[in-house]
């Protein structure tokens, strides 16, 4: 339900994480002038609760952990969840109001993301932490060939606003892309276009995967074992998204016995972002062809400044009545 021109002033706007300075700054110049800003972090429990339960709109990186599902489940006056992130898989649309819209931040950081997989493509391609190991350890070793990127080919496993970012990144070093989305439009130049039915032929096709989809219901353990065996014996294969769109147990297995298989991973399948501690059940970290990150692929300076700047713009789409971008489906959302 999308505001009227009388309301615009009036409605109860909560913040649920604890912002810095500079991010109450952009609140104040792009929110203050249309509605009332409550920091919940701020306020004593009782006061909290009164807010809460006012509030129209509620913004937050993840609202679920940072105020508690009760909490969010009493916000029964909302109109508008908005996420400062890009990722919505931790929202369970179940806690809001039914005809609350929901909202994520999608493709806010494509472009730092695009240049970490491009980055962690030429690490892994290059042997760059391999060598130095052995140059600190005395050896130096000028015959083992790295491998060349350019002329090959690339699946990108999501081509939205990350996996467009992404395939930009890559035709620039002479490579071709093989695209996959949900059957939308792609005006960039790509050597195929293709839904999740294809997936088997980009896999077995490409020297490089690149997944970057959204996690879905269908996503969603969408990596496994046989998916794994498609890949060409010597492919590279980095995961930006979700750690949950390939099976942990089948990525292991096959990268343990697959040495000339390298594989970046970003994402991990226990983090602090979900409310649990960082831990791996197998020893990625150990295999000589796995390059690991800490889930900071977006992480640049100025870049959650940047994603700041913009949810608050959506809010303010909102907030004077006009459609706001980045509507979630409830269908893909988890408990939908």
């Amino acid at each position: 339900m999308l505001c009227s021109r009388e309301e615009v002033g009036a409605l109860e706007v909560a913040i649920s994480h604890a912002a810095s300075p500079r991010e109450r700054g952009v609140h104040a110049q792009l929110l203050a002038p249309l509605g009332n800003l409550s920091y919940l972090q701020d306020l004593e429990p009782g006061e909290r609760i009164q807010r809460e339960r006012r509030a129209d709109v509620l913004l937050g990186w993840n609202p679920l952990l940072e105020l508690g599902q009760d909490a969010c489940r009493e916000m029964e006056k909302l109109r508008m969840v908005q996420l400062f992130s890009a990722g919505a898989d931790h929202l369970d649309p179940r806690v809001f109001p039914e005809d609350a819209i929901l909202c994520s931040n999608a493709g806010v950081f494509a472009q730092p993301m695009a240049e970490h997989v491009l980055a962690m493509a030429l690490a892994l391609s290059k042997r760059l932490l391999q060598g130095h190991e052995e140059l600190r350890r005395g050896i130096l070793d000028q015959r083992t060939p790295s491998r060349a990127l350019r002329g090959s080919t690339v699946g990108v496993i999501g081509y939205g606003g990350i996996g467009r970012a992404v395939g930009e990144a890559f035709r620039a070093l002479g490579c071709s892309i093989l695209a996959i989305n949900r059957g939308g439009p792609i005006a960039d130049p790509v050597e195929f276009h293709g839904m999740l039915r294809d997936l088997d032929a980009v896999l077995s096709r490409s020297d490089i995967v690149v997944l970057s989809a959204a996690l879905t219901p269908e996503t969603r353990g969408l990596i496994g074992r046989r998916e794994l065996s498609l890949l060409r014996e010597e492919s590279i294969i980095i995961n930006v998204a979700r750690a949950a769109i390939w099976d942990e147990d089948a990525l292991y297995e096959h990268l343990k016995g697959h040495p000339k298989v390298l594989a970046g991973i970003d994402v991990w399948w226990e983090e602090p972002f979900r409310g649990q501690p960082f831990r791996v059940r197998h020893p990625f970290l150990g295999l000589p062809n796995v390059l690991g990150s800490p889930h900071n692929s977006g992480v640049t300076q100025g870049a959650v400044i940047g994603a700041v700047e913009r949810a608050c713009q959506n809010v303010a789409r909102f907030l004077r009545g006009e459609e706001p971008q980045g509507i979630l489906r409830r269908a893909d959302l988890f408990g939908a």
